[in-house]
């Protein structure tokens, strides 16, 4: 399984040389929060801190603050080597990078710099808000922070159980492998674990609803298996766990309340418990059986799950570090 932290080191082990763009501070309306950072090389780029101009004009400064280490690479490379192109940004060309607008005031030296810009019309935005940016080459010591924080947040990212590897099951792990969370698909079938996404986890076994007893605190469990029986299973094993952010169950009005029925009288289950059920995942405002779209509609609303029992759990120390980037 590949990760955002193999990212990163791939990304910083092709990059030569390379520069940490960083939201320092804002005021207002801003499209990213302070914390978050993009890396810039000569040809490459790694995350992002919001887009438009802003990213732009930060771009740029942080290939002005590379190019003397880009030259200095060049003149060591063997005659007759040549460097990769600079890459173009997203949206944009090199060659037509925004001027900076009345308001922005940019502080550099030959290692690092601070953009303090306005998000207003000047620079063609209407954020409204203010956004500094700290620029800085980076360092060994850059580097191994930067792994370390992502480490601690990768290890502290709120896990996604689905049971089932049908074809809503691989509609939802591709939509939820691009989101923050660490994804385990969970199948009694190997055939149907082929094709997942590289980021996501995968488990073969004959008993899966032994994995939601191991499962941590604050996971979520989305039950779309092929056998009815085993959804039962699954899903009652979820429920009769009291720390769970979400647990949804695919099926119709009909699978929902024979559940309910074996719940009750069979699986020693209670109402209370069952209240905390969500069928079908995704709700029911758009009338849309495609798996594409009933995917899109669970990972929203499994992630405002996520978002809202992260909020009522207590957070370590790491990972607040990890959270402010």
């Amino acid at each position: 399984m590949n990760s955002k932290v193999q990212e990163l080191k791939v990304f910083l082990g092709k990059a030569g040389s390379a520069a940490l763009v960083e939201v320092a501070a804002t005021k207002g309306s801003t499209p990213r929060e302070a914390g978050a950072f993009m890396l810039v090389s000569a040809s490459a780029i790694f995350g992002t801190i919001g887009g438009g101009q802003l990213e732009y004009m930060a771009i740029d400064k942080a290939r002005q603050l590379l190019s003397p280490l880009e030259g200095e690479m060049a003149a060591k490379r063997p005659e007759g080597a040549s460097s990769a192109a600079p890459a173009t940004p997203p949206g944009g060309s090199a060659a037509t990078l925004p001027s900076r607008g009345r308001g922005t005031r940019i502080e550099a030296d030959e290692v690092c710099a601070t953009l303090d810009v306005p998000l207003g019309p000047e620079i063609g935005q209407c954020c409204g808000g203010r956004v500094e940016v700290l620029i800085r080459l980076v360092d060994q010591s850059i580097e191994q922070e930067l792994i370390a924080n992502a480490e601690a947040e990768e290890a502290h990212l709120p896990h996604v159980y689905l049971f089932g590897g049908g074809h809503v099951g691989q509609a939802l792990a591709a939509s939820l492998a691009l989101l923050p969370v660490h994804v385990v698909v969970v199948e009694t079938r190997s055939e149907a674990l082929e094709g997942m996404p590289d980021t996501v986890d995968t488990r073969l076994t004959p008993m899966p609803e032994a994995v939601v007893r191991e499962a941590p605190a604050g996971s979520a469990f989305v039950i779309l298996t092929h056998d009815h029986a085993l959804d039962f299973l699954i899903v009652a094993e979820a429920l009769k766990r009291d720390d769970t952010a979400y647990v949804g169950i695919i099926g119709s009005k009909t699978k929902k309340a024979t559940f309910r029925n074996w719940f009750l009288k069979s699986a020693e289950g209670s109402d209370a418990q069952f209240g905390r059920l969500v069928s079908p995942i995704g709700g029911n405002a758009v009338k849309d059986k495609r798996p594409p779209v009933i995917a899109a509609l669970a990972a929203a609303e499994i992630m405002t799950a996520l978002v809202s029992h992260d909020k009522k759990a207590p957070r370590s120390a790491n990972a607040e570090k990890a959270m402010a980037g």
